[in-house]
């Protein structure tokens, strides 16, 4: 059983910079492809944001995000990092961390993650 922590959220403004993580515990982290979505004010599902290899070597991003978001991880400490400039309002969301042992590609699905965690509230004013 893994157990993913996420923090680094909070209230910034437009064009600001966040640094959000997510610590995992209980598991072979370096077995898990690692991904971040979120979940707009309202929406009832979850978009996917970025993904990340194993091993940290191939990562990819939702449009929405490209250029101004970099997903990164260190398999020693057991944490991924969602580097995240520019934002703007229409980034506002809670921010989850999730893992998997099977699924991975140029967008990945919700339903194929294993494990979540709780969830970082973000929020940027105008």
């Amino acid at each position: 059983q893994v157990q993913l922590v996420e923090s680094g959220g909070g209230l910034v403004q437009a064009g600001d910079s966040l640094r959000l993580s997510c610590t995992a515990s209980g598991g072979f982290y370096s077995s898990y492809t690692m991904s971040w979505f979120r979940q707009g004010p309202g929406k009832e599902s979850r978009d996917f944001v970025a993904t990340i290899s194993r091993s940290g070597q191939v990562v990819y991003y939702a449009e929405s995000v490209e250029g101004r978001f970099t997903l990164s991880r260190n398999n020693v400490t057991n944490t991924v990092y969602l580097q995240m400039n520019s934002l703007s309002p229409k980034d506002t969301a809670v921010y989850y961390c999730a893992a998997s042992s099977h699924h991975f590609g140029p967008t990945v699905h919700p339903l194929g993650m294993d494990y979540w965690g709780e969830g970082t509230l973000v929020t940027v004013s105008t």
